[in-house]
């Protein structure tokens, strides 16, 4: 395995870490002054664990915009575009409506508005990313970062917009958009964007860039279908088993293990290209370009064992939302008995991984076809299977 070297940036990372700089006390009071005024205004309508869920959430903001500076600029856009549609909303009498009267709320910052412009901008960065490969720019790369940024920041605008504008419509019909196909969808995209952009941080290429957006370019596709063929856009009223505080935990969750295995997937196809035009000329200039075999190979570990540990808790998680919706804690719905099998193949990636040292193309198409079976879980069983989990069928 490749290990890293220990350069000046990182050494001045790693001494940041160890200090609580003006910058994180910034951040640390923006979390927390943004959650107390959420609190305030809409504390009311939570129950104990929703207020436990909002501390956790600010706690891990604070974590993660330390951990992870690049994302503290990001979110202050998303809280001020967030809050600037709210208000707007607001200043026209709090009528839904409104996104189609307000100009920026109508052409940029509604939630469907917001939605299509992430939508167009992944699909873009796709491109970019393989002109930039094709290219050797390290502008062009640059920009389809830019790109990728902006598609995430769009993403998340939307889904905080969606939340507000499903109390606007009915009361009752008020939830975090994280239940629908339609909403994990978005959500699937902005978290794999974000997981992946923290990689491309990390290790200092853009040559991965293309790979990655094109799993998240066809889940965009099927999302600009789900929308115009079948308006699944439209907010919906919660059906009785989705109206839990267990939904806000157990879904994310969820969908950080499958966006960490679709990230480990399309990295382990760039694996099996670069392998594979190296043997036939090793001084290839897009073997080259690519990260070595080596940097791969432990991109798709690292991914895939981040994605076991969420996908483990988001597992349990489960388990305890059936007990209390459904009286038991297992029903081997075939959505449990797919999450299962999900949750087995990857457990066998890592130990094959850990125990009998498995590296190379066996694991990058062993990665491969894991996300053909995390894609039956996440959505064929929606469409070929019922049961418990009907709700969420096409």
């Amino acid at each position: 395995m490749q290990t890293e070297t220990m350069t000046p940036q990182h050494s001045a990372a790693n001494q940041r870490r160890g200090k609580f700089t003006l910058r994180d006390l910034g951040w640390a009071l923006f979390v927390i002054i943004g959650s107390l005024l959420a609190w305030n205004e809409y504390g009311a309508n939570m129950d104990v664990y929703e207020d436990a869920i909002l501390a956790g959430s600010a706690i891990g903001l604070i974590w993660l915009g330390r951990f992870w500076p690049s994302f503290q600029p990001a979110t202050v856009v998303v809280t001020l575009l967030s809050v600037l549609a709210i208000y707007t909303y607001a200043s026209h009498g709090n009528a839904f409506s409104a996104n189609e009267q307000a100009f920026f709320l109508k052409y940029l910052i509604s939630s469907q508005s917001a939605i299509m412009w992430m939508n167009a901008l992944f699909i873009l960065a796709m491109i970019t990313y393989f002109l930039a490969l094709y290219q050797k720019s390290e502008f062009t790369g640059k920009v389809a970062t830019a790109m990728v940024w902006s598609a995430a920041v769009f993403g998340l605008v939307g889904m905080m917009v969606r939340w507000r504008e499903s109390y606007l419509i009915n009361v009752d019909y008020g939830h975090i958009p994280v239940s629908s196909l339609y909403e994990v969808f978005i959500l699937f995209v902005v978290l794999t964007a974000l997981i992946y952009l923290y990689y491309e941080q990390k290790y200092k290429t853009k040559t991965l860039g293309g790979f990655v957006m094109l799993v998240i370019s066809a889940a965009v596709g099927f999302i600009l279908w789900y929308t115009f063929d079948r308006e699944a856009h439209v907010i919906q009223p919660l059906v009785p088993a989705l109206k839990s505080w267990w939904m806000k935990i157990h879904v994310p969750a969820n969908f950080i293990g499958y966006g960490t295995f679709s990230i480990a997937a399309m990295v382990g196809l760039a694996y099996l290209i670069t392998a594979k035009v190296a043997e036939k000329n090793p001084d290839s200039g897009f073997v080259k370009r690519m990260p070595s075999l080596e940097l791969m190979d432990d991109l798709m570990y690292k991914n895939i064992a981040l994605g076991f540990a969420f996908f483990t808790i988001a597992t349990v998680l489960g388990a305890m939302w059936a007990a209390e919706a459904w009286g038991g804690y297992w029903s081997w719905d075939p959505k449990e008995t797919w999450a299962l099998i999900v949750w087995l193949n990857y457990a066998a990636w890592l130990h094959i991984r850990m125990s009998k040292g498995w590296r190379g193309k066996p694991m990058a198409w062993w990665a491969l076809i894991g996300l053909l079976v995390t894609t039956f879980a996440f959505l064929g069983v929606n469409m070929f299977l019922s049961g418990l989990h009907s709700y969420g069928e096409l």
